[in-house]
């Protein structure tokens, strides 16, 4: 280092603010995404008291199957409330379904899907994935009837959480740094893309993230 230093001036200052940007934009990202999950995990409610709240007071069921989107196999996911708020009525069947990504390059079919019978035509899914692996939900699904629910791929709804940032003065982030991942998330790949979701069939539910 010492030998080097004297480089900086002549040069080597750009490779170091390159490498400072670079640090800068992967930390606010995973910082970000830390924020956003410990706003949007706070308060949920177990999936669990959910469906019993809908069995001792059952709303008005359509016909088809809703597949709601959410990390924590364990909640409620917050697109599944809102829609419950606003529309007063949920699907016939509804699958509650989470990604997980192994440590292992790629699996075999018969590893891919693990599904569980929660009641009231709920169900819980976990599809996994190798890490050299692109998810494709609705042929993963597809080819995974013996394990799971029966989904007729022309009757069912995908729902996904937008999260919509706002930037504030709660602990966590400095405000520039804030700025700078609602502006990255704003330029994401959208999930029912990333996801491979027909987007005649997705509904996407806006959720207000204070950062």
């Amino acid at each position: 280092f010492g030998a080097n230093i004297f480089k900086i001036h002549e040069g080597g200052w750009f490779p170091i603010v390159v490498g400072a940007v670079v640090f800068t934009v992967l930390t606010t990202w995973f910082r970000g995404r830390q924020i956003v999950a410990d706003r949007i995990m706070r308060g949920r409610v177990p999936i669990t008291t959910f469906v019993k709240s809908i069995h001792e007071h059952p709303v008005e069921r359509v016909d088809g199957t809703a597949v709601y989107m959410f990390s924590a196999t364990d909640l409620t996911p917050p697109s599944l409330m809102a829609n419950l708020k606003h529309n007063n009525s949920l699907h016939e069947k509804i699958v509650l379904l989470s990604i997980r990504s192994e440590t292992v390059p790629r699996l075999l079919p018969v590893q891919r899907l693990t599904s569980t019978e929660i009641g009231d035509g709920f169900w819980q899914v976990i599809l996994h994935y190798g890490f050299m692996e692109d998810p494709d939900i609705p042929a993963a699904l597809a080819a995974s009837q013996q394990r799971a629910p029966h989904i007729d791929p022309e009757q069912v709804s995908y729902f996904l959480g937008r999260e919509n940032l706002i930037v504030t003065n709660k602990p966590g982030m400095a405000k520039w740094r804030e700025h700078l991942f609602a502006f990255l998330s704003r330029n994401a790949t959208p999930a029912s893309n990333y996801f491979r979701l027909p987007a005649n069939q997705t509904v996407e539910i806006g959720i207000a993230v204070e950062l």
